[in-house]
């Protein structure tokens, strides 16, 4: 294609100038509105300036694309309130045996969620369960966090759900999702071990901590979280288990002990008694008249102690009835109570299970070839009808942001493309990067890798893509296939070479940073010291394995 006229060129340059600016650096001084907002700029500008129509603006979002990153976050999102990624989260320390064990499980956990459920929800629902093991075990956070960030970028290249520029590469080569993995996940596969070998090199020494340093951690900690919780269901076993016969009997002697008339200690009764005996000589001192109006009232006294200890007497069975009935009221409250939470407890066991189900029925629709964005769109609607209730607060965390940014993102590009200036850099480049070379696969592979480190990796495939694959399909349609992958497989690596190349690695330290109690900084030159061998070496191992 040849360039556009002068002025097509230099605006459409502007405006998607003005699109990169924003996408890589959102909080940009002059500007800072955002990736979102500014996606939407350079489209909006594309169309203002005339490089493209507004039909051609409408026509170049790829409403395939956005229905399946719709239908994933959805699925996602139900995930996530069916407790599976804490149950991932607790199989990172499930019997763990040290420092080096735990790496290399977050390494395995993150690569394998990645790939299921996109690398972003991995590191969202996961880093602060990295946090929380980093601590136990008195460990320096940032090669888990590493690691976290990294196997999540090079797992979810496996799948073509595992990241959103893997969508576009699906929906646009038309490679079924069976193929797709197969043709990867050697390369995955590897790629993840190389990657926890590079880890464990690296930070060998702050990984060999004592073992006794790490017991008295763990106790530590787990003697704050028993000293947290002032109730636990355990302390009523043994009241759930008496039976009936025990129970009457208890309730009775407890209704006794609570009567008002069993109240009195007997030392204090024995003490009134001892002063209402008078001694002899008081006795002779007192006149006559005086000890008989003292006999009179004393028999009166007498009278009427007897009247009120026989009411007392009959009112003591009647209190203690009325105790036993408000006891076993309160019994049965608290029997009717357990019977309302162990229902409550299977319908939300039932529930889970159905999520899963519904995960897995999706996971084999996608193997089986079926239309991937209608299958992802079902099983997210399934779900919503399996929740049975309103949907909105699960819809609600779903990120419409993002799909914003892809439809900004699809004109944006679409204008780029009509300049002629990607045609023209890449006619260029082709006859040196035909993939039925080894020598023409390492600068293909080299010029996504710095495309989607300079313009991120899914503006990389739009404009690549399309190229790439004309290019080698000129040579074979298996070469045509391979191209694809080897996009799918560098541009998703290439996030690992620095903190800003991908969203994955944002989000791990933006959660770390913000983790309440557990808070840690990753700073750019701690990752780039990592990231810079690990994204050359696992790029080119996995070149070699893909098919």
């Amino acid at each position: 294609m040849a360039l556009a006229s002068s002025v097509k060129v230099v605006l459409g340059s502007i405006a998607f100038a003005i699109f990169w600016v924003l996408a890589v650096f959102p909080a940009v001084p002059f500007l800072p509105v955002g990736r979102t907002a500014g996606s939407l700029l350079g489209g909006m500008l594309m169309v203002i300036f005339q490089v493209i129509t507004a039909d051609q603006a409408y026509a170049a979002i790829d409403l395939q694309i956005l229905g399946l990153l719709f239908g994933t976050m959805v699925v996602s999102v139900y995930l996530e309130r069916a407790d599976m990624f804490k149950y991932l989260g607790k199989l990172l320390s499930w019997k763990s045996r040290g420092a080096k064990d735990l790496i290399c499980r977050v390494c395995l956990i993150s690569a394998i969620s990645s790939a299921f459920f996109t690398n972003d929800t991995s590191c969202v629902v996961l880093t602060e369960f990295v946090l929380k093991i980093a601590r136990q075990h008195n460990l320096p956070p940032h090669p888990f966090l590493l690691a976290l960030a990294s196997s999540a970028n090079i797992g979810s290249a496996a799948t073509p759900i595992g990241n959103p520029q893997n969508l576009v590469i699906a929906i646009q080569s038309k490679i079924s999702f069976g193929n797709f993995l197969i043709g990867i996940l050697p390369a995955m596969i590897m790629g993840v071990i190389v990657n926890a070998l590079l880890l464990l090199c690296m930070y060998w020494k702050l990984l060999s901590i004592e073992k006794d340093e790490e017991d008295v951690a763990v106790e530590v900690i787990a003697e704050e979280e028993m000293n947290s919780h002032h109730f636990s269901p355990a302390t009523m076993s043994r009241f759930t288990s008496l039976n009936s016969q025990e129970w009457n009997s208890r309730l009775e002697v407890m209704a006794v002990q609570s009567s008002p008339g069993m109240s009195v200690p007997m030392g204090h009764v024995e003490n009134l008694r001892n002063r209402s005996i008078p001694s002899e000589n008081e006795i002779q001192g007192v006149p006559s008249g005086t000890l008989e109006s003292a006999r009179t009232s004393n028999s009166s006294k007498e009278a009427a102690n007897d009247v009120s200890s026989q009411v007392k007497e009959e009112t003591i069975p009647s209190k203690r009835v009325a105790s036993l009935d408000r006891l076993r009221d309160v019994l049965s409250v608290l029997t009717s109570e357990g019977k309302d939470d162990l229902t409550t407890r299977w319908k939300k066991i039932l529930w889970k299970s159905g999520v899963y189900l519904v995960t897995i029925g999706m996971l084999i629709a996608l193997l089986l070839g079926l239309n991937m964005s209608w299958t992802a769109i079902t099983a997210a609607l399934a779900l919503v009808v399996l929740d049975f209730r309103d949907a909105r607060p699960s819809l609600e965390k779903v990120s419409y942001s993002l799909l914003v940014f892809f439809c900004g993102m699809f004109i944006t590009v679409e204008g780029f493309n009509k300049t002629g200036i990607p045609s023209t850099l890449w006619d260029f480049m082709e006859p040196y990067s035909k993939i039925d070379r080894v020598r023409g696969i390492a600068i293909l592979a080299v010029v996504i890798l710095v495309m989607s480190n300079l313009a991120s990796n899914v503006p990389t495939v739009l404009l690549l893509g399309a190229r790439v694959a004309a290019s080698a399909a000129a040579v074979s349609a298996v070469d045509e296939k391979k191209a694809w992958l080897i996009l799918a497989w560098v541009s998703t690596v290439a996030g690992n070479l620095s903190l800003l190349g991908s969203a994955a690695n944002l989000i791990v330290c933006e959660q770390a940073r913000r983790a309440p109690q557990l808070g840690y900084t990753l700073s750019f030159w701690s990752h780039l010291k990592f990231g810079v061998p690990s994204t050359l070496i696992v790029t080119a191992i996995g070149l070699t394995l893909i098919r």
